[in-house]
C-alpha cells in the first residue's frame, strides 16, 4: 500500500501576524522524504498550540501540519522493521519542521521509528504521546536519583495537564504517595481516581518569595510549570531529593538562590522528550508498556477528529485543557 494521492490533514499557514488554521486536502507530493506511516492515532501537546501560533516561535515552516506525535502503521520497510509494524514516531523535528501527525498519512526518517511494544494498543500510545513519554522521563529521572515510594511524598505540579495527569497515574501505578498541585479544583475528584492521595490548590505555589528555603515538605516532584512555582518546590524539597523538571507553563525564569542545592543536596533534573536517543526511546516505551501503564490510563484521554483541533489548541492557552486529547485523523 501507498499514500493515496490526496488525504485530509489540519495545517496551520502563517501570515506576517496572522495565521490562518484548518483541515485542508492535502497532497502526497506535499510530505516530506522519508517512510511513509497510515496514521491511526496523533495526540494533542502544549508545543502543537505552539507551532499553530504566529507568536510561538516553534514551526520553523509555513505551512506546517503539527502534531508532535502519531501512531499508526508501516506502509513499507524500515530498517529493522517491516511494513505492516505497528509505531509510535514522536519529538524530533515532527510537527516543527517537518509535517507532523495531524493528517491521514506522514513520511518520517527511519531513525526516529518506535516499534509498538506490547502490552500497548495505537491509541494508548497517543494517550501516553510526548506527555506520558516526558512523565516517565520523570519518573525514571526521580527513580534513578534515589526517590523510591517509601522516601515520602511526590508532588506533581500542572497536575490536570498531560504530564502532569500522566505522572500521577504513573506514581501511584508505582506505590508513591502523590499530591497533585492544580488550578481547577473542580478536577480534585478525577486526580484522586488517577491515583492522588491529596489535591493543593496551585495558589500555594504561586506567589515569589525572597526566604531562601521553606520547611520541608516532598521528597521529590515532578514539575510542569517552571517559573515561581518550581521556585517554590525546590525550597520545600527535603534533604536530598529530587525534582524533574520539563515545563515552563509558568515563566522560563527562576527566581531562585542556591540554597536548595547546597544546603540540602537537592537535585534538579532537567528532562528532555525531543532529542532523547533512539535506544533511550525505545527502552522507556517498553517500560510503559508494562510496569509504568497506570490502570487508569484510558480515563486520561478524549478522541476528537481533525475538525475539532482547531478548538482543542485554543482551549489549552485558555487553561481548559484536561487530561489528553487523541486526534483520529481519519474520523469524521
Amino acid at each position: 500500500m501507498t499514500i493515496p494521492s490526496e488525504f485530509r490533514a489540519f495545517q496551520a499557514v502563517t501570515d506576517g501576524d496572522a495565521i490562518q488554521r484548518g483541515v485542508v486536502t492535502m497532497a502526497a507530493g506535499e510530505l516530506p522524504e522519508g517512510v511513509a506511516v497510515e496514521v491511526h492515532y496523533s495526540s494533542v501537546n502544549y508545543k502543537d498550540a505552539l507551532a499553530s501560533i504566529p507568536t510561538g516561535k516553534v514551526a520553523r515552516i509555513s505551512p506546517i501540519v503539527p502534531g508532535g506525535d502519531l501512531a499508526g502503521v508501516l506502509l513499507e520497510d524500515a530498517g529493522d522493521l517491516a511494513a505492516g509494524t505497528e509505531v509510535i514516531v514522536h519529538g524530533y523535528d515532527l510537527g516543527v519542521a517537518q509535517h507532523g501527525g495531524f493528517a491521514e498519512y506522514a513520511r518520517v526518517p527511519a531513525d526516529w521509528i518506535v516499534p509498538l511494544p506490547a502490552g500497548l494498543t495505537l491509541r494508548e500510545a497517543m494517550v501516553f504521546g510526548t506527555a506520558g513519554f516526558t512523565a516517565a522521563l520523570s519518573v525514571l529521572a526521580l527513580q534513578e536519583h534515589g526517590v523510591t515510594a517509601g522516601s515520602g511524598p511526590v508532588l506533581v505540579t500542572g497536575a490536570t495537564g498531560g504530564v502532569g495527569s500522566t505522572a500521577v497515574a504513573m506514581l501511584a501505578k508505582l506505590g508513591y504517595e502523590v499530591v497533585a498541585s492544580t488550578g481547577k479544583p473542580s478536577e480534585a475528584g478525577w486526580l484522586q481516581a488517577l491515583g492522588a492521595a491529596s489535591v493543593i490548590d496551585r495558589a500555594e505555589l504561586a506567589e515569589e518569595s525572597k526566604r531562601p528555603l521553606e520547611s520541608t515538605v516532598w521528597a521529590g516532584a515532578v514539575d510542569c510549570v517552571g517559573g515561581v512555582t518550581l521556585a517554590n518546590v525546590l525550597k520545600r524539597i527535603r534533604y536530598g531529593g529530587s525534582v524533574a523538571a520539563s515545563g515552563l507553563t509558568g515563566g522560563a525564569g527562576l527566581p531562585t538562590t542556591v540554597m536548595p542545592f547546597i544546603l540540602r543536596g537537592v537535585n534538579l533534573l532537567g528532562i528532555d522528550s525531543v532529542m532523547t536517543p533512539i535506544a533511550r526511546r525505545r527502552e522507556v516505551w517498553a517500560r510503559m508498556a508494562a510496569d509504568l501503564k497506570p490502570d487508569g490510563l484510558a480515563e486520561i484521554g478524549h478522541d476528537i477528529g481533525l475538525d475539532e483541533l482547531d478548538a482543542a489548541l485554543t482551549e489549552i492557552f485558555a487553561g481548559g485543557a484536561k487530561g489528553r486529547s487523541i486526534v483520529r485523523p481519519n474520523a469524521g
